[in-house]
């Protein structure tokens, strides 16, 4: 099995761990931090891509969001 693959897995689980306990604590930055990481998580997982690459990609469609939004 492939390590990028491995770790995107444990992304995904240790981000939606981070969700569920940041709801029962009701820390809303606790559950964005969770959700960041799932994000980067499948992100890693579903192209295969090292964790920096993910991060990199990550990051692109937060600017592209941004853009967006100050478009509309």
């Amino acid at each position: 099995m492939n390590w990028n693959r491995i770790e995107g897995n444990w992304k995904q689980l240790s981000g939606t761990a981070r969700q569920h306990w940041g709801r029962l604590t009701h820390d809303g930055l606790h559950v964005l931090a969770g959700q960041r990481d799932s994000l980067r998580g499948r992100i890693q997982e579903r192209l295969g891509l090292s964790q920096d690459a993910g991060k990199q990609q990550q990051a692109e469609l937060k600017r592209r969001i941004r853009a967006f939004n100050r478009v509309s």
